[in-house]
């Protein structure tokens, strides 16, 4: 039994070998200077070196090495000229010899011993030869100036894309098992044929949406980490995710977890994918969308699926993060601010906070006034307004400089329009007198308050790491929208006033 075991494990050790010779990738790139090529590929939204070949001469380029290359799409690369062209390496390609002229590369690239690499660059020379048709297409139609040219150029764009699309289905049953399949796939649109017609007469556009929607990801295995390495894949993410799915928190978070659980957990697949997910809805690009952040937090960062893709301490941060975002979310109640007014600073300075050095002896003070501080605080929840504008800035910020004053233009605005409007101006730092000056000169007629006793965590409370800092609440303190600049002001709260209305 046992001499069958070792004779086991020493024929694996053999094919383990056979199965890790090497790669060997040579080029001819003939009228090339370069002296020095790198053999760079594609992963998710970033590119990466795979190996350098350091003694380029007559166009000769070898990349040669002891490890087998990951499968997907590589290129040749020049540090002066960027990229020259594509191809693709996996198990069976390994060690291949690939042409072409400096010249005309598209027309001249070929394929020594990969039939996948051909008929990649097949495609290739046709895609190109039909955008360089509709881009000569559109200039002859220019310079024609005729009338109607959106039409025609949107029916030309449409016969364009569907000799695509074929030549899509086409490459992919031909080729079909292999890398090449799989990429195109990728890139290929799923669009519904036979379209029957809505209640209009017209297609039906919900189901030309659901059917675009539910065979998106056909054919896409996310258990294959080779999947992120092409130029396609974080392009169809992006694309889904903001153009496909509903623009909502809660529909993201749906399709966030379906996709996430097509992985397997510790592959690169499904690294990338959270860490994506999680930058890019930490700071968004639409107000309201953080709760996506912040639902990743909770659910993956908090449980322990996100070990391994950071380090301990940078999970932590991000947990960290999630719990600030939680309660400043749309909808949520405004966190309480006990603040200071302008009249109250005196008693304030009286007791010390003026002139205290650290926080211990800020702290002593404190308690040894508390009462008396407790009547001084001007509180956020205390301001009766429908419409109140929470403004968190600095007198020598230069953007709040800009946007105080559009702010004060725009609050007395509304005013005149008996708008029942208020602002509670928070001023970030504590030189009172520069505060105060710039309040007089500059006629600030809101209520104006400041930390004047260092209780309020700004950074934490409100996410003040920047300035100005802008929120709008309703009349029962109700977060309504956060993140905005002056010019969405007006328009918000408008909008508030007409679902008032309706309500």
């Amino acid at each position: 039994m046992k001499k069958i075991t070792l004779s086991f494990v020493l024929f694996f050790c053999l094919i383990f070998v056979q199965a890790q010779s090497g790669h060997e990738i040579k080029i001819n790139l003939k009228n090339c200077k370069d002296t020095v090529a790198y053999l760079a590929f594609y992963q998710f939204d970033k590119l990466y070196i795979a190996d350098t070949c350091k003694k380029v001469v007559n166009g000769n380029i070898v990349f040669k090495g002891k490890k087998n290359l990951d499968k997907g799409v590589y290129f040749l690369f020049s540090q002066e000229k960027g990229n020259y062209f594509d191809f693709i390496i996996d198990e069976q390609s390994q060690k291949q010899q690939i042409t072409s002229d400096k010249s005309n590369l598209i027309e001249n690239l070929k394929s020594i011993n990969s039939r996948q690499n051909e008929n990649f660059f097949n495609y290739i020379r046709f895609v190109t030869a039909k955008n360089k048709e509709f881009d000569s297409f559109k200039k002859a139609l220019k310079e024609q100036k005729k009338t109607d040219s959106t039409a025609i150029i949107t029916k030309e764009f449409k016969v364009l894309n569907e000799a695509i699309l074929e030549t899509d289905l086409n490459v992919i049953a031909q080729n079909k098992g292999n890398y090449l399949s799989e990429m195109i796939n990728l890139k290929s649109e799923k669009t519904a044929k036979n379209i029957p017609k809505a209640s209009n007469g017209r297609p039906d556009s919900i189901y030309s949406y659901n059917y675009y929607k539910k065979h998106f990801w056909d054919g896409v295995n996310f258990e294959d980490d080779a999947m992120l390495k092409n130029p396609f894949f974080a392009n169809k993410i992006k694309q889904y995710f903001n153009n496909v799915v509903v623009q909502n928190p809660d529909s993201i978070c749906v399709e966030i977890d379906r996709m996430m659980l097509k992985t397997k957990q510790g592959t690169k697949m499904n690294m990338l994918l959270l860490a994506y997910f999680t930058s890019t809805y930490e700071i968004p690009k639409i107000m309201g969308m953080d709760k996506v952040f912040v639902y990743m937090v909770d659910n993956y960062f908090k449980t322990g699926k996100a070990k391994g893709v950071y380090d301990d301490s940078v999970i932590k941060i991000i947990i960290n993060r999630g719990d600030v975002l939680t309660p400043l979310q749309l909808g949520k109640t405004a966190p309480e601010l006990y603040m200071i007014d302008i009249p109250g600073h005196d008693k304030i300075a009286k007791m010390g906070f003026d002139t205290a050095k650290t926080s211990e002896e800020i702290t002593r003070i404190y308690y040894a006034n508390q009462p008396e501080i407790e009547k001084t605080y001007l509180t956020l929840s205390s301001v009766k307004a429908d419409y109140l504008i929470l403004i968190f800035w600095d007198v020598d910020c230069g953007h709040c400089q800009k946007e105080i004053p559009k702010i004060l233009e725009l609050y007395h605005e509304m005013l005149k329009e008996k708008k029942d409007v208020k602002v509670f101006g928070v001023y970030t730092q504590n030189e009172f007198d520069k505060y105060k000056k710039y309040i007089i000169d500059n006629k600030i007629d809101w209520i104006n308050v400041y930390d004047g006793v260092h209780i309020n965590n700004l950074k934490d409370k409100y996410d003040v790491v920047t300035t100005p800092v802008i929120y709008i609440l309703d009349k029962n303190k109700v977060i309504k929208a956060k993140g905005i600049g002056s010019e969405a002001i007006k328009s918000i709260i408008t909008q508030m006033e007409k679902e008032n209305s309706k309500k």
